[in-house]
């Protein structure tokens, strides 16, 4: 776990994509609920998120909590390269309660599974936009329980593959300047 994701605290900046990438292969993208824990998991080409499962939250907290135990379990079964949790900031970007169970949650995670990096990732209104994409897609709000954990965890992986897979684009096709003979307006007559 790299040092930033380590820490805690109400100024703590969500992880981008791009540092330390892990290159190819399968992500999850961890919803932490104070009830659910939503699962979503990658393609092993970062292309797409797809929901996994809801995790009931457990009441023990720390190493011995059946829903770390869980999705430490997946992790080993999806053979993850990294775990992407939500970092549930408010809109002014301040931390609350939520913040620190999902730091608590990737701390936990990051002391099972040392050998993948756990990355923080800015979720703000993921739930919200879950939430509306299910109602307008026909699900009732309480059918939306059992899933809306899984559709805020995939809002949150594919944010992080798309923001990833631009910066590797970046990085392969830099943004040149025009030189100044290509910037040279040519003169009449020319």
């Amino acid at each position: 776990m790299s040092e930033s994701t380590a820490r805690s605290g109400t100024g703590r900046t969500p992880d981008r994509p791009g540092f330390d990438d892990p290159g190819p292969g399968r992500r999850l993208g961890i919803d932490v609920g104070s009830v659910r824990i939503g699962v979503a998991s990658s393609d092993p080409g970062c292309v797409l998120a797809t929901p996994v499962e809801t995790v009931a939250r457990s009441k023990a907290k720390g190493a011995d909590a059946s829903d770390v135990a869980r999705v430490v379990e997946l992790a080993r079964e999806y053979d993850v390269v990294e775990i992407v949790v939500g970092l549930p900031r408010t809109l002014r970007g301040e931390s609350g309660s939520a913040v620190k169970a999902a730091q608590g949650f990737a701390r936990v995670l990051a002391r099972h599974i040392p050998d993948v990096p756990i990355r923080m990732a800015d979720e703000r209104l993921t739930t919200v936009t879950a939430s509306r994409a299910l109602r307008e897609s026909g699900v009732r709000a309480k059918a939306q329980r059992g899933v809306i954990d899984q559709a805020a965890a995939v809002a949150i992986l594919q944010g992080w593959l798309d923001e990833r897979s631009a910066h590797l684009a970046r990085q392969e096709h830099p943004i040149s300047t025009p030189s100044e003979e290509q910037s040279r307006i040519p003169e009449v007559g020319e």
